[in-house]
């Protein structure tokens, strides 16, 4: 039987603490926990696996800001992370209402412990427990990597192979290759169609996981899902995707996903070989992404048939369909770039794109274009980085290309709050967005709101008495080279009204900045300031 917070918060250890349940209480029931763990680091949460108990003394959280008290919580929800414990007394007086909220909203089961115990204490004896059941998990995990190991000497289908697992979990099980081809599946009582075989798979599917082996399980609508890397060769070539049901038991389900990959990274090793150019470049873009050292980067680049050399761009596209969107982006990456790699990491898809060392600058500009005229799912994100020379700065490239994208989605920039084209997405070339990036990257949000507040102050006062237009006036005046009748066309207003707008903006701010060094001051407020 897994082990529950339910039962925890009813231990004598835990009791002791006087504990008070603040936020999370409908996950509290069904939550598994894997492990205990007490740490004062509010950077924790990619250390975790997911399932853990987490015990804080508080004393970061009291220096830390709301926001990042905030940014806390919703790193520990996102690891899945079983529940947070906060001691409060001397040093936090109480739970902030603003990580309540937090917790709550994410569904992160969050404790308050009132009376001050040894830390020390708790873990002993609820890890105790813990590996106990630990033990019995490896030993049917074991059990299940022999079973499939058998299967595989005789020569079974993945379906059967994975159908031994799907069996001893009583979970659905799915290994899927990188395009989003499911290569076997397997349903509780061990057995399921697969709706596209191996054969079907092109030779060098490469992974579409996270950097890690396995993430963390999170609750879906069928269950919790569990996903697991399948290297073949040292390169993660599949997913192993496991749906455990809502009374099923999770930690088993990680622990014997995980035991089995050997077994999986050989049948797929018999049925797939893996082409060395799709392989590499799946790893060359993880590289990319996680910031390696630029030897790596070097040393993948040639495999992957990218220049070391070579005038590169990275795109990056946050949307709810990546395995779609990645078929059709290749197709527009063979088209507008010499040589070029794509990879969906979760939620996104990362691709990178080696142009012509001479007309670098037009390549990317069609690739942007034809990126605008891809239909795509509505909300779809898409970012083209700067033009970067050379491999070694490719992951500037693919961080710009993220910078861009969360501006956009906290509301950062003015010309994202609508759709770049009527294809339901919106594309950012980051070359139009230096100012809001250098912002973003080396001025607090303090600084930037002063710096508005004091070249834009009375059209912001204005805008905000009269439930005017002022300031989106000025920023398309400004944008159009401060060109009076493009902007008029721009916003669809007559010139004449256009002329009174701007007289009025110049009365507010000082004067006609053209001609003055206030031109670029009220320029660079505009691009700053969020709508």
């Amino acid at each position: 039987m897994p082990i529950r917070l339910s039962d925890i918060m009813n231990h004598a250890s835990f009791t002791a603490a006087d504990p008070v349940l603040r936020a999370g209480a409908a996950a509290v029931a069904d939550t598994q926990l894997r492990w205990v763990h007490s740490s004062e680091v509010l950077d924790i949460a990619p250390l975790l696996s997911g399932g853990e108990l987490l015990l804080t003394g508080g004393d970061a959280l009291v220096t830390a800001s709301d926001a990042r008290r905030v940014e806390y919580i919703r790193q520990l929800a996102e690891r899945g992370v079983g529940a947070l414990v906060v001691e409060t007394g001397q040093r936090l007086a109480s739970l902030p209402s603003s990580m309540v909220r937090a917790a709550e909203q994410a569904g992160l089961p969050l404790i308050e412990f009132r009376k001050v115990v040894p830390f020390v204490g708790i873990m002993q004896a609820i890890n105790s427990m813990l590996v106990s059941e630990s033990v019995a998990h490896l030993r049917r995990a074991d059990e299940a990597s022999h079973e499939m190991a058998v299967e595989l000497a005789h020569g079974s289908s993945l379906d059967q192979i994975l159908g031994v697992l799907a069996g001893i979990l009583d979970a659905t099980l799915e290994l899927s290759s990188v395009s989003g081809v499911t290569l076997g599946s397997a349903g509780p009582n061990g057995t399921g169609p697969r709706t596209e075989g191996p054969g079907n798979a092109g030779p060098g599917d490469a992974a579409d996981g996270p950097g890690s082996d396995e993430e963390p399980g999170h609750p879906g609508a069928d269950g919790t899902v569990i996903n697991i890397d399948v290297p073949v060769r040292g390169v993660p070539s599949a997913r192993l995707i496991i749906t455990v049901p809502a009374d099923g038991d999770i930690n088993l389900a990680r622990v014997a996903g995980g035991r089995c990959v050997d077994i999986l990274s050989l049948a797929l090793l018999q049925r797939m070989p893996p082409g060395l150019k799709e392989v590499a470049g799946t790893a060359l873009l993880r590289a990319v992404s996680s910031g390696s050292q630029p030897w790596r980067l070097q040393q993948l680049s040639p495999a992957a048939g990218i220049p070391p050399s070579a005038t590169m761009v990275a795109v990056v596209v946050r949307t709810s369909t990546s395995q779609q969107l990645r078929v059709a982006m290749d197709k527009i990456l063979k088209k507008s770039a010499q040589q070029s790699a794509s990879y969906v990491d979760n939620a996104e898809v990362l691709a990178l794109a080696a142009l012509p060392f001479d007309g670098a600058a037009a390549a990317r500009a069609e690739l942007v274009a034809a990126l605008e005229e891809l239909p795509v799912e509505a909300g779809t994100m898409t970012a083209v980085g700067p033009l970067a020379v050379g491999i070694e700065n490719a992951p500037w490239s693919l961080s710009e290309a993220k910078v861009a994208l969360d501006l956009a989605v906290n509301g950062s920039l003015r010309a994202a709050a609508r759709p770049a084209s009527d294809t339901g997405g919106v594309v950012l070339d980051v070359e139009n967005l230096a100012v809001e990036r250098l912002a973003a990257q080396h001025l607090d949000q303090g600084a930037r709101q002063d710096f508005v507040r004091q070249q834009l102050g009375p059209v912001l006062d204005h805008d905000a008495r009269r439930n005017s237009q002022l300031l989106e006036t000025l920023a398309t005046w400004l944008d159009s080279g401060c060109n009076t009748a493009q902007a008029a066309r721009e916003l669809h207003v007559e010139r004449q009204s256009m002329h009174h707008r701007l007289q009025r903006i110049f009365e507010l701010c000082g004067g006609d900045p053209r001609g003055t060094g206030r031109l670029a001051a009220l320029h660079l407020a505009t691009r700053l300031a969020a709508p």
